[in-house]
């Protein structure tokens, strides 16, 4: 777990230094939750909720103006989420292996992007058999060999230096997972209801 301590320095009053070495139990960063959901059990899930809520909005602000930086612009969030997938291992996906592998129920949606990317020519439409599936371009791999370049300059060069323990990092990954499929479950029984 990483752990740091406040220092207060002028106006900086509630800047936070991160010392990966440092031993003592103060988490980085002030713990804020949805302390309304928060009264009762498992409090540290609201905190889970709203770290994730965090880190969502960041994440896909980095993909759109990474993919932007990097020559591709007019792609939102799910557009580049589906580029990358189409992308990945160079192989044919249908419209129900993208959904499957991005846990998304409304398909329309990725139909939508996919009519988008095969418009900007980053994918083009295929059959197998009477399935109709998406094959990445070589203007759609360039594309996403342009955002890995940067994605390696801008963000993991950085990560690398602030000495993140890679196990953590895989570990709260695998966490993560499991708690989604917590959230999918509970999802299909207010949903029964």
């Amino acid at each position: 777990m990483l752990q740091g301590r406040m220092t207060k320095t002028g106006e900086e009053a509630n800047s936070m230094t991160q010392t990966p070495d440092d031993k003592t139990d103060t988490p980085i960063g002030p713990v804020v939750s949805s302390a309304h959901l928060a009264d009762g059990a498992m409090p540290a899930l609201s905190e889970i909720e709203f770290a994730v809520t965090m880190m969502v909005n960041a994440y896909h602000r980095w993909m759109v103006r990474c993919m932007a930086a990097s020559g591709t612009e007019g792609l939102g969030t799910l557009d580049i989420l589906v580029l990358h997938s189409v992308n990945h291992r160079g192989r044919a996906k249908s419209l129900s292996d993208i959904c499957l592998v991005l846990n998304i129920e409304d398909t329309h949606t990725v139909t939508y992007a996919l009519k988008k990317l095969e418009k900007a020519g980053l994918v083009a439409s295929a059959r197998r058999g009477k399935e109709k599936t998406a094959e990445i371009t070589a203007a759609g791999e360039q594309a996403c060999h342009d955002y890995k370049r940067l994605r390696d300059a801008l963000l993991i060069t950085p990560m690398k230096g602030l000495g993140l323990d890679e196990s953590e990092l895989s570990r709260l990954a695998a966490t993560l997972r499991l708690v989604s499929g917590n959230y999918d479950q509970a999802a299909r029984a207010a949903a029964a209801m």
